[in-house]
């Protein structure tokens, strides 16, 4: 069982950088898995518990130079360790100028991902800063719970307006109440709502247009599909946002799910936050 990659350019090392970022505003810990071809970040929530689920999906030689991996056998090319992000974003955070950075899983005081960063210097001799980044090797008879979660059948899918404008909208409506409802239909448009005893407010997103390949079309596209979501769990998906990505889709299983796809074209990142029960 071996990982090894290393970076060289400056644009995918600040790219990898902002996506393991965005990560750390998601979750503590999660689980990497690797195989030949990509890099896989997954927070398996029981979003039938109430927990929010997550899936990024990497492309490695999108990001890597680079890039050797050995499974756990010759015919099982993956592996699979439970991780904390915040760490790994700190570590490649400080190294932002270096002229290679190497990820390596090693094994010190137990095992680990080390990051070694080639670092610029005016002499001869080279500078290298290294940060090994704990990591736990989850064993294959857990394996099944980081597969790809199957979408449900969405009664509407929707493109979300400019995901900094939602964040001020999400951030102003968290002071009044701490759930909220997401509401869409088929002609393109999004409403963000609370209410309490107190005070009733609605924010109307118009013309956000709909993906192609979408709910069946018999559906009424005025009629509202609607979850009711703890607004903490939106407002740190938006917070943590630093893919900037070029298409971000909201799709709505009426009072059940959210499921918020980011896409970026060598990233997809897929949220999930449970209806409120």
């Amino acid at each position: 069982m071996k990982f090894r990659g290393k970076i060289t350019d400056i644009a995918c090392l600040n790219h990898f950088t902002r996506v393991v970022t965005t990560i750390s505003k998601l979750t503590k810990t999660c689980v990497l898995r690797l195989t030949p071809d990509h890099l896989f970040f997954i927070l398996p929530g029981k979003v039938t518990n109430g927990g929010v689920g997550m899936w990024c999906q990497l492309l490695q030689a999108n990001f890597f130079q680079e890039y050797q991996m050995e499974g756990v056998t010759s015919e099982v090319q993956e592996i699979c360790l439970e991780v904390s992000p915040e760490p790994w974003s700190r570590a490649l955070k400080t190294v932002q100028s270096a002229k290679s950075v190497k990820l390596k899983l090693t094994r010190k005081h137990c095992a680990c991902v080390t990051v070694a960063a080639e670092l610029p210097t005016l002499s001869s001799v080279g500078r290298v800063v290294t940060h090994d980044v704990p990591v736990d090797v989850i064993p294959r008879r857990l394996w099944q719970e980081f597969q790809e979660a199957g979408v449900p059948d969405f009664d509407v899918s929707v493109y979300l307006p400019p995901l900094k404008t939602m964040k001020s909208v999400v951030d102003r409506m968290k002071n009044l109440s701490n759930f909220l409802v997401m509401e869409a239909n088929l002609n393109g448009d999004m409403n963000l709502k609370i209410q309490t005893d107190l005070v009733s407010v609605t924010t109307h997103f118009k013309d956000l247009g709909n993906p192609d390949g979408g709910p069946s079309q018999s559906r009424d596209p005025e009629v509202m599909a609607e979850v009711t979501v703890d607004i903490r769990k939106l407002q740190q998906f938006l917070m943590g946002q630093q893919v900037n990505p070029s298409k971000a889709l909201c799709n709505i299983v009426h009072q059940n799910v959210v499921h918020l796809v980011l896409l970026h074209e060598d990233v997809s990142l897929q949220y999930f936050i449970p209806a409120v029960a």
